[in-house]
C-alpha cells in the first residue's frame, strides 16, 4: 500500500499548502482593502458608513480564517497537547459563519488530542465542500474515530478528494485546492489511520479510522 501512496518534497508541500491558505485569505483581505479606499475617497462620503461595515464583516472573517487555519495546516511540530472541545467548536463556527453550512456537534470528552483536532478540521473543511448550496454537517466521535456526515441538496464527492485522502496524485496535477485533502489524508497515515469518503444520495461521509489516543 505505501509504494501507492504520492510523495511529495517538503518545499512542495509547503508551497502548495501556502497557496490554499492564500485562496482562501484572498477574499477578506481583497475586501478589507476596497472598504479602505472607499473610505479613503472624500468624493464618495455617502459610502463611508456602507465602506465601515465591509471593513468590518471583512476583518473578522480574515481573523476567523487565520486562527482556523493557524491550527488545521499548522503547530505540527508544537508540543502535543490536547485543544479543548469548545475551541474547536469555536473555531469552525467562526470561519463558516457567513456560509450555508449548519454544523451539529456531537463530540464527546473536553478535548481532542491535537493530532485528531487539526484532522477534524481539515474533515470540516472538507465537508462543508460537499455540500455547496448549504445544509447540514454532523461530527461525530466514536472512540478515537471521527465521523462526519455532510447532507444538502446536490451533495457532491468529488474523484479528486477521494483520490487525494488515499495519498494519490490528481490525474492533472497538484493545486492549492486538492493539496488540502491530500494532506488531510496524510496526517491520518502519520498517526497509524486513514480517512475514506462516500456518498449515498444527498449525503456526504467522511470517516477517520484512528487509533486511541489518551486525551
Amino acid at each position: 500500500m505505501s509504494g501507492n501512496i504520492t510523495k511529495l518534497t517538503p518545499s512542495g508541500l509547503a508551497a502548495l499548502l501556502c497557496a490554499r491558505i492564500c485562496h482562501d485569505l484572498v477574499s477578506p483581505v481583497g475586501a478589507l482593502g476596497t472598504g479602505l479606499e472607499l473610505l479613503d475617497d472624500e468624493s464618495n462620503a455617502d459610502m463611508h458608513e456602507d465602506a465601515m461595515e465591509l471593513i468590518k464583516t471583512s476583518s473578522r472573517q480574515a481573523s476567523a480564517k487565520l486562527k482556523f487555519l493557524r491550527l488545521a495546516f499548522g503547530a505540527g511540530g508544537s508540543a502535543p497537547g490536547v485543544i479543548a472541545a469548545q475551541e474547536i467548536k469555536s473555531l469552525a463556527g467562526d470561519m463558516f459563519a457567513d456560509g450555508k453550512a449548519q454544523l451539529s456537534w456531537e463530540l464527546t470528552g473536553d478535548g481532542l488530542e491535537k493530532g485528531h483536532a487539526r484532522l477534524l478540521l481539515n474533515l470540516i473543511m472538507l465537508a462543508v465542500q460537499a455540500i455547496p448550496r448549504g445544509g447540514d454537517v454532523t461530527i461525530k466521535q466514536a472512540g478515537s474515530d471521527l465521523v462526519l456526515t455532510a447532507t444538502g441538496p446536490k451533495a457532491r464527492l468529488d474523484e479528486t478528494v477521494e483520490k487525494t485522502l488515499a495519498g494519490k496524485a490528481p490525474d492533472d496535477g497538484f493545486d492549492g485546492r486538492s493539496i488540502q485533502p491530500f494532506y488531510a489524508g496524510m496526517m491520518s497515515r502519520e498517526m497509524g489511520g486513514s480517512v475514506t469518503g462516500s456518498i449515498d444520495g444527498e449525503t456526504v461521509t467522511l470517516i477517520a479510522n484512528l487509533p486511541e489516543s489518551p486525551t
